[in-house]
């Protein structure tokens, strides 16, 4: 369970990193393209390469959707719930997909915010990445 304090530093990390949310998504996106080459199939129909209009569009989708959801964490099942239908039913994405792209986006947040990128906000925001995979995850059980 995440501390008032850690909510409350998720919440600013995403608030600065909003205004580059989709290089931030993007990076993270490609980074999980380039070490797990299945989830890729997903993504056949739209151009994924490095910093494509495509890939920088979902990736700041991706990111806002992790902004939104770090506003008030204690109700991220209702905040998600949209994305939990569409992941689950539409588009019937393997939900060990959310767990690698969360490792993903912990790298990439580390390799952008450097020093900034505590241990303390590590562990943090490794939770809540967690927390915000298995909310998506909900719909398949």
């Amino acid at each position: 369970m995440l501390s008032k304090y850690e909510k409350e530093l998720i919440a600013s990390i995403w608030e600065r990193l909003t205004p580059v949310a989709k290089d931030i998504g993007s990076e993270a996106l490609s980074r999980m393209f380039a070490t797990f080459p299945g989830t890729k199939t997903y993504f056949s129909h739209l151009d994924i390469s490095l910093r494509s209009p495509h890939l920088l569009a979902h990736g700041k989708k991706i990111v806002l959707a992790l902004v939104e959801g770090s506003k008030d964490i204690s109700s991220l099942t209702t905040t998600l719930a949209p994305l939990q239908t569409l992941h689950a039913y539409q588009l019937r994405i393997d939900p060990t997909n959310f767990k690698l792209f969360s490792h993903c986006m912990l790298v990439t947040l580390a390799c952008n915010m450097g020093d900034r990128f505590t241990p303390v906000a590590h562990a943090a925001m490794d939770k809540y990445l967690s927390a915000f995979a298995a909310v998506l995850a909900e719909k398949y059980r």
